[in-house]
């Protein structure tokens, strides 16, 4: 019996962020259009060199991107929004970047997250859509691969029902009777794609379908039924793997009899219920089990002897010669390689696997189930060894941090008084103006910044001298705003790589990589702490930033803080004990830090939680559970202030209505939330349900460069303003503005400003 190793995509960053550089100087500029693909052609073939190197058999191509997977679907298939103009042809580099970026007249697509992780995809929009094939990327990535290095790759294709149920038509998700209209006029195109890639001598394609772990009643597998049927029947020599991944099928029954060749299934993140399907109703005989092993959105090692003991058993559920083995999702997820972590404690980094590791893992794994376990047994009783010596560390056992842990159940997290009386004594002591204008926090963190902060990581500059820059640039700021006419100030956060990583390096517990980068969106890349050990509070993070800032205006500064579950899902958190555990850790060192802050005189601090939505568990029936433990760390952080302090907490990118209760049991004073790419339709959730707290719906898109006008920031105001008391509303921007430049900052601020004043006017309220 011959077992296949087979991965589903590989990171596009670059080990040295490559690919993010790229981008960048294309936008700038720096680079023309033949340059940029020559660049890029050279990255994507030192991947598949590389993938091939580490022994994996069948390797996934197309699955690189200029930006975004999701986009390079849309726009292959000519579903672009017609405010980027009329396309006959494949688009060009700036075409393509304008949806994704936004031009002066055009608003940038809207972006949300990817599932249920800190990726973000740009959401295609369905209205007046009329399909039209303008480029088969997938045939000229497969093409190249196998002129340049002789690789015969599995092409890597969003699948047409998922493409569709993940974008819109006008404003909503389409529901099933939209991806019915739409799929007969999609499906010809990718039965040309098929075609296509079949004539050129493809064997497989990997037609990703993630959206079928969403499903729950059998109605729901019509339009994946028609378009496999339509696929296999149109090209019946292309062999299919269905590719499923984030969660188990709750139709596994019914799916696993689909015109396919191969079903890849999540056996990682499936909570056992995969696995549960394959023991009970076992697999058929005609198809490949593409089992995915190993954990594709998280950082540690394989224990071994437990994944052959599982391939053991797989191979008894597959049948001969029909056994994939392969990383659970996308390597897209998780760093490149370890060996650039040259800092790391080496009882880490013995724990530690990033995507090369991994394919090393399903390579060590692949030779096991073909040669026997004697044919590696090296390598097995190496990985042992490393996992018990992090496991056994001082690191996982911090007695003083297990003992606040069994005081949890004997204490209460609620805040003094009731949001009612709270509010009123935060008006008094405040004293800010109708409307409040505010920003989420960060502020453009320029070229200057970035090497100064690079200069005194590396030595080059003394503590004292990159105190003083820090400090100058907080007072510059701080002047900015007090010009443009905020209401509540920021200190910038410009000590801040990124709103996560900065407070794992100054708690216990965390590992700041070196080199740990995974695409965000676009070419944003962010370095996830990895959270190995037990989490405990050692000193003040914030308070002397804050301090001084707050030492420079009379206006209010808020002190920043993130979240603990928004610092555990945007982190690589240890799986040896429950996540819940964890994040209570965090929660009980941040509830030290907003004390602190309180007892240094910061009047507004604000705890942001922007990751609770996107988090939320693909199934269901585990949203209670998950919720309610957010909801208690947040609790924990926050409760034990003084009713005159407010607590804000900020969202990202998240439809309200299904979890509003949870929001209102945060207690939090203020809450400011995303609405601008969206079109405001997230102000609906307020609609259903009544909301006393305060909350800033976020007025301008800041991840596109593009400022925008104070009649169209006036829009938005006056659209929330139906749903919302002036007396509840906060304005501020969508989002933190450590991306954006500084001269486009100012500008939008100061329309943001202007707008604000001119609806107080209308208001019959003086601005100040």
């Amino acid at each position: 019996m011959t077992v296949i190793s087979s991965n589903l995509g590989y990171p596009r960053l670059g080990e040295h962020r490559e690919w993010k550089h790229l981008l960048e100087h294309y936008w700038q500029h720096k680079l023309s259009d033949a340059d940029f693909h020559t660049t890029a052609k050279q990255l994507r073939l030192a991947n598949l060199k590389k993938e091939q190197a580490l022994g994996i058999d069948y390797l996934p191509v197309a699955d690189n991107s200029d930006y975004d997977h999701v986009l390079d679907t849309l726009a292959a298939f000519g579903a672009i929004p017609k405010r980027f103009g009329h396309f006959d042809q494949a688009l060009t580099l700036s075409d393509y970047y304008a949806i994704a970026r936004g031009t002066e007249t055009a608003v940038a697509a809207e972006m949300t997250k990817w599932f249920n992780i800190n990726y973000h995809y740009i959401v295609p929009e369905f209205d007046d859509v009329q399909f039209k094939l303008l480029d088969n990327r997938w045939l000229r990535y497969y093409q190249e691969a196998k002129t340049a290095l002789g690789i015969d790759g599995k092409p890597v294709i969003l699948g047409p029902v998922s493409f569709l149920k993940l974008g819109k038509r006008h404003g909503d998700y389409l529901d099933a009777a939209g991806v019915a209209e739409l799929l007969p006029q999609l499906l010809p195109l990718y039965q040309q794609v098929f075609a296509e890639l079949a004539a050129a001598g493809a064997t497989w394609i990997q037609l990703d379908e993630p959206t079928l772990v969403k499903t729950t009643n059998p109605a729901e597998l019509a339009p994946y039924r028609k378009a496999l049927t339509t696929l296999h029947a149109a090209v019946p020599t292309l062999k299919i793997v269905l590719q499923t991944y984030f969660d188990s099928l709750d139709l596994y029954d019914e799916i696993v009899k689909l015109p396919v060749q191969a079903i890849g299934l999540d056996l990682v993140h499936d909570h056992g219920e995969n696995l549960a399907h394959l023991r009970t109703s076992g697999f058929p005989a005609d198809k490949v089990l593409a089992a995915g092993l190993i954990d594709g959105h998280n950082v540690w090692a394989s224990d071994l002897a437990k994944k052959a003991q599982l391939v053991q058993e797989l191979q008894t559920i597959a049948a001969p010669d029909h056994l994939w083995l392969q990383p659970a999702n996308s390597l897209l997820h998780v760093p490149i390689t370890t060996k650039n972590e040259t800092q790391a404690d080496p009882v880490l980094l013995g724990g530690l696997a990033f995507a090369d590791q991994k394919l090393q893992e399903l390579a060590v794994l692949t030779r096991a189930a073909n040669h026997g376990i004697a044919a590696v047994q090296s390598a097995f009783d190496l990985n042992q060894a490393k996992l018990q010596a992090l496991n056994n560390s001082t690191h996982r056992n911090n007695q003083s941090v297990r003992a606040a842990e069994a005081q949890l159940p004997r204490q209460t997290f609620e805040r003094q008084a009731p949001f009612a009386t709270r509010i009123k004594l935060q008006h008094a002591r405040l004293n800010l103006p109708l409307l409040p204008t505010t920003t989420i926090g960060s502020f453009p963190q320029s070229h200057t910044v970035r090497a100064k902060r690079a200069a005194w990581r590396k030595g080059a500059l003394s503590d004292a001298d990159y105190q003083t820059f820090l400090h100058a640039e907080t007072k510059r700021w701080i002047a900015l705003q007090n010009k443009l006419g905020l209401d509540v100030l920021v200190h910038g956060e410009f000590e801040r790589t990124d709103m996560v990583e900065y407070f794992g390096q100054k708690l216990t517990g965390f590992y700041a990589t070196q080199n740990g980068w995974v695409q965000s969106y676009g070419s944003r890349g962010v370095r996830p702490p990895v959270i190995f050990g037990d989490v405990a509070y050692t000193k003040p993070i914030t308070v002397a930033e804050s301090v001084y800032a707050q030492s420079l205006t009379t206006k209010p500064v808020k002190g920043m803080l993130t979240a603990p579950l928004t610092i555990i899902n945007w982190s690589f958190v240890r799986d040896d004990i429950p996540k819940a555990q964890v994040q209570n850790q965090i929660a009980l060192a941040l509830r030290q830090e907003v004390q602190n802050l309180e007892k240094a005189g910061i009047k507004i601090i604000q705890v942001d939680e922007p990751a609770l939505r996107e988090g939320l568990p693909l199934k269901q029936r585990h949203w209670q559970a998950y919720l309610a433990e957010a909801v208690y760390s947040f609790k924990i952080t926050t409760t034990g202030v003084k009713n005159e302090t407010q607590i804000h907490t900020h969202m990202c990118y998240s439809n309200f209505a299904d979890i509003i209760d949870t929001i209102k049991a945060l207690d939090a004073d203020v809450i400011s939330i995303e609405t601008s790419r969206s079109h405001g339709e997230l102000i609906a959730a307020f609609e259903q349900t009544g909301y006393d707290q305060e909350i800033g719906l976020g007025v301008y898109d800041i991840h596109s460069p593009r400022v925008p006008s104070v009649a169209e920031i006036e829009a938005n105001i006056q659209r929330a303003l139906r749903v919302i008391k002036p007396r509840q509303f906060w304005i501020n921007p969508d989002c933190g503005l450590k991306t954006r430049q500084e001269p486009e900052t100012l500008a939008a601020l100061k329309n943001m400003v202007a707008a604000r004043n001119a609806i107080q006017a209308q208001l019959n309220t003086p601005t100040h």
